[in-house]
């Protein structure tokens, strides 16, 4: 790896882990870059999966202090995020190699539509979020359910899954939104470490350590920034690169590879 290919993935992991903790789907920054400098898909999924739990853990610890008083609610969905990640990890190592290479397209513009949507989503999710009320049984088991399913699909691929998270929590919780940003970033990351535990464990030929050592240092000082000064970047700023970045990789994967 040539030293500007490595600024490209340290750049990109910054770019990446600093989108993570604002809003999620920085492994469609991340990823794409892996694919164009030539890294095989799987070795970049889970390369980058691994990588990124640094840069999780950063903006986890800046946004500590909007969390107080959700104690009861983090231990309540923890467990559901690891049971998904679980689980999403080893269908992606069961399931052949070249089932994940043909849903790699698929996964990667699932994730560019999100992040498109992701105006409407917040906008619904406001209309139906309500802070302070008491939140019935069954919102809070579809919450559980709708947690679990998040982590189903972080464990397997990821990206945009801060996304999914941060619309959950707001249409089902009614604690603050900016201490809802601090949740999804906890249950983020526990998703990708689980999942990367897994890895390690299973499968650790499949991680590149080179690779996850350049996107873990690039995160997290994403993480810091985006914890720190990221909210002052216009929205749509973010978004354009995820979806820029995001189109890059997918025509590199379909048709020159």
């Amino acid at each position: 790896m040539s030293w500007l290919e490595i600024g490209a993935v340290i750049l990109a992991a910054v770019w990446a882990g600093g989108i993570n903790t604002l809003v999620g789907s920085g492994t469609l920054v991340t990823f794409p870059t892996l694919l164009v400098l030539g890294v095989p898909p799987l070795t970049a999924n889970i390369s980058n999966s691994v990588g990124l739990v640094a840069g999780g853990i950063s903006g986890t610890i800046g946004y500590l202090p909007e969390m107080k008083g959700l104690g009861r609610k983090v231990a309540q969905l923890i467990p559901m995020s690891v049971l998904g990640a679980i689980i999403g990890a080893l269908l992606l190592l069961v399931l052949p190699p070249e089932a994940f290479a043909t849903v790699v397209p698929v996964l990667i513009a699932i994730g560019i539509v999100l992040v498109v949507l992701g105006p409407r989503l917040s906008a619904w999710a406001k209309r139906h979020h309500h802070e302070g009320g008491r939140v019935p049984v069954s919102q809070v088991a579809a919450l559980m359910a709708g947690v679990l399913l998040a982590g189903v699909y972080g464990g397997y691929f990821g990206a945009a899954q801060g996304v999914i998270l941060i619309g959950l929590l707001s249409a089902l919780s009614t604690e603050r939104l900016q201490a809802l940003n601090g949740l999804k970033n906890v249950l983020g990351t526990i998703v990708n470490a689980v999942a990367s535990l897994v890895f390690i464990i299973v499968e650790p030929d499949l991680v590149d350590w080179r690779i996850a050592g350049l996107v873990a240092v690039g995160a997290i000082i994403g993480g810091v920034l985006g914890a720190r000064y990221g909210r002052r970047l216009a929205p749509n700023v973010l978004r354009a690169v995820i979806v820029v970045v995001g189109l890059v990789g997918l025509v590199k994967f379909v048709f020159f590879p």
